[in-house]
C-alpha cells in the first residue's frame, strides 16, 4: 500500500501497518493475481507446468539418473534446499558419468522468466530463438516449473479474444 494509505490506516487505530515498498510489479512478479487492463492478459504464470524433477549440487548423477527415469523426464533442475535455480542437468550431461555430482553435470544459471511475463512476448522471444522450455521463478529465483514453448502458443491461438464494451 501507499504510504499515505499505511499513515491514514495507523491514525484509524490499526497497528500493525507496513509500507509495502516493492509495489505492484513485485505483487505481479510473484503471480498474484491482478486487477484492471491487463489481468486478461495470459501471463507466463497462467502456461507453467510444475512436477520438475529437481535434485541438489551433492547428489551422484547415478541418483539424479535414476529419478529421471522414474519421472521419464529428461531434464533434472539444479536447486538449493529452499529451490532456488542453479543449473539444469540434460542431454549428453544427464548421460554422463554416474559418479560424478550433479554440479558437476549442470549447465550453470539457466535463463529463467518471471510467472508475470506476458506470453506473448515469452512465445515471440523463445519460439525465435528455437528454445523449447524455459524455467519460470519467483523473484527470488525459486523454481515455479517450466514454460514449454509450443504448449504456451497453443494457449495464445485458443485465446477467447476479450469482448469490447
Amino acid at each position: 500500500m501507499s504510504p499515505r494509505a499505511a499513515w491514514r490506516l495507523e491514525t484509524l487505530g490499526f497497528t500493525r501497518v507496513y509500507d509495502y515498498v516493492a509495489g505492484k510489479t513485485d505483487w505481479s512478479a510473484a503471480g498474484f493475481l491482478m486487477e484492471g487492463k491487463t489481468a486478461s492478459i495470459l501471463k507466463a504464470g497462467d502456461a507453467v507446468q510444475g512436477g520438475d524433477v529437481t535434485c541438489s549440487l551433492n547428489e551422484t548423477l547415478a541418483v539424479v539418473q535414476a529419478r529421471t527415469k522414474a519421472a521419464g523426464a529428461n531434464v533434472c533442475i539444479v536447486t538449493t534446499g529452499d529451490g532456488i535455480v542453479l543449473g539444469r542437468i540434460r542431454g549428453r550431461a544427464l548421460r554422463g558419468d554416474p559418479d560424478s555430482t550433479a554440479e558437476q553435470a549442470m549447465s550453470p544459471g539457466p535463463t529463467t522468466i518471471r510467472p508475470d511475463t506476458e506470453l506473448a512476448e515469452v512465445v515471440e522471444f523463445y519460439g525465435e530463438s528455437g528454445l523449447k522450455s524455459v524455467l519460470v521463478t519467483d523473484q527470488d529465483g525459486r523454481l515455479i516449473g517450466t514454460l514449454f514453448i509450443e504448449d504456451a502458443r497453443k494457449m495464445l491461438e485458443n485465446q477467447v479474444p476479450e469482448n469490447p464494451d
